[in-house]
């Protein structure tokens, strides 16, 4: 069983394989996982084995550790080069996201202007405005995409709240080059069914709303660390970077993480 939570609100800096040195934002509960996905492939674990006990973090609380952090790493002369809202869960969900995004602005403008601020998302509430405007704010929103199969995203990806498929990819589009679009792929197997997207069925069209969209970038990734489910495999090097000249024949720019 995967394990990791993070510490809440603020953890790090941790090396990112997308992100260069990224100083974690975690408006979660620090002892468990607030998420509208429960992905088996998830590095926190499945939702039902973490259920916190703690609140979420509020605003003031997160503004305040976020300053008292990047004090201390101004101090040591290590700032670091994004501001990155991940951790135990889906950071949109918090009832405050939109001014916790607007503090956070404004606290990278004062201590480390060359910094970006992203943040990780499962897109499952961008249809919602304010979200949307909120995440229009950062430099890089950084959208999830595994798939555009309905199947598929409730296999692996298993939304526990409303989701939409057509509403999402809607609401993907109007963030145009504005977008991060973020895929994971992978091999293996859960409860007896196959679980593999790397295929033509998948990846076909998978790629026709990726020329939709036309975001500034994809970047596809494949299983990292732990997962709870331990049918799953990592998709390969080279199935990674085939489709990543794919999606570059589109004239978009693409990262594959290995």
């Amino acid at each position: 069983m995967s394990t990791i939570i993070y510490p809440s609100p603020i953890f790090g800096p941790v090396k990112s394989r997308r992100l260069g040195i990224s100083l974690g934002i975690n408006v979660c509960p620090p002892d468990g996982k607030i998420c509208s996905f429960d992905c088996i492939y998830c590095e926190c674990g499945f939702n039902a084995d973490h259920r916190p006990k703690e609140k979420m973090p509020g605003r003031a609380r997160i503004r305040e550790a976020l300053r008292e952090k990047l004090v201390e790493m101004r101090r040591d002369g290590a700032l670091p080069d994004t501001l990155t809202f991940s951790g135990n869960g889906e950071p949109t969900g918090h009832p405050e996201f939109p001014g916790i995004i607007d503090d956070t602005i404004a606290l990278r403008n004062e201590f480390c202007p060359n910094a970006k601020v992203s943040v990780l998302t499962n897109s499952t509430r961008i249809t919602k405005e304010e979200v949307f405007q909120a995440l229009l704010r950062v430099d890089n929103a950084l959208l999830k995409l595994d798939t555009v199969d309905p199947d598929y995203i409730r296999l692996v990806d298993r939304p526990n709240s409303r989701y939409e498929l057509p509403e999402i990819l809607r609401a993907m589009e109007r963030f145009g080059s504005r977008a991060v679009i973020q895929t994971m792929f992978l091999h293996g197997s859960f409860e007896g069914r196959r679980v593999d997207n790397t295929g033509e069925e998948f990846v076909a069209p998978w790629l026709e709303e990726i020329a939709r969209i036309r975001p500034k970038l994809v970047t596809i990734y494949t299983i990292d660390r732990e997962t709870p489910d331990k049918d799953l495999r990592k998709a390969t090097r080279e199935e990674l970077d085939r489709i990543a000249d794919r999606v570059r024949s589109l004239g978009i720019a693409a990262q594959a993480s290995y």
